[in-house]
């Protein structure tokens, strides 16, 4: 397989962090994103929106090609089923797609680096205005993560169950893959994360474990 994906992409992280988590092996081929690499006509042919991450997954009919990191990693999950990134039970499956999209499509859509740049060029916004809204978006975003997973500890608390040691469980889901990607970038940004506590520790969790290490940006061949 081969991941077209940027360094700093959070999306592109959520596949890193999988296909870590799988065992799977890959060629990292990178698109640099700040220097406009995925407006290229050799990369539209590859990723028609001009986007990352994309999983070329050789053996496949024309080397079928996949976007979009959630579409990815359940790809993965379907086709190499073990360790699950999703519980096996349609309640435990929709609950971690909730945690996963709370990040994927609540915070991470309007965070982006097109949005940002958007705000600075059409809209004048500043700098000091950039960041705010960022704070702004990405903690409303962790906030609605945190009261969710106090629901999930209040509920096993009820059922006589040990708190969860991630999101969901005792192992890694797909709602972790999209989590650690989004602390870090705001770690990135210089944010200070505050009254989310249940979220950070399921982070510092995460980051102890190989597969999230690996992943991380600065271990990437394109970090700068």
């Amino acid at each position: 397989m081969k991941l077209y994906n940027y360094f700093r992409s959070g999306t592109s992280f959520r596949v890193r962090i999988a296909l870590n988590l799988k065992g799977l092996s890959y060629d990292y081929i990178p698109v640099h994103l700040a220097k406009g690499e995925q407006h290229s006509d050799a990369y539209r042919a590859i990723s028609p929106d001009g986007l990352v991450p994309v999983l070329d997954v050789e053996g496949q009919p024309d080397h079928a090609l996949l976007s979009q990191s959630m579409a990815i990693i359940e790809y993965l999950d379907e086709t190499h089923p073990e360790p699950p990134l999703l519980p096996r039970d349609p309640l435990g499956r929709a609950r971690v797609r909730a945690l996963a999209q709370t990040i994927a499509c609540e915070i991470h859509p309007i965070n982006n680096l097109r949005i940002l740049k958007y705000l600075a060029g059409p809209l004048g916004l500043s700098e000091a205005q950039r960041t705010a809204w960022y704070n702004h978006w990405v903690m409303e975003g962790l906030r609605a993560y945190e009261r969710r997973l106090q629901d999930l500890a209040q509920e096993r608390a009820r059922l006589g169950l040990p708190p969860s040691v991630y999101s969901y469980g005792d192992t890694p889901t797909l709602a972790d893959c999209c989590l650690v990607p989004q602390i870090v970038n705001g770690q990135r940004f210089g944010l200070v994360y505050e009254g989310i506590p249940l979220t950070l520790a399921v982070f510092e969790r995460c980051m102890q474990l190989d597969a999230f290490q690996r992943a991380h940006p600065s271990r990437c061949p394109d970090a700068e």
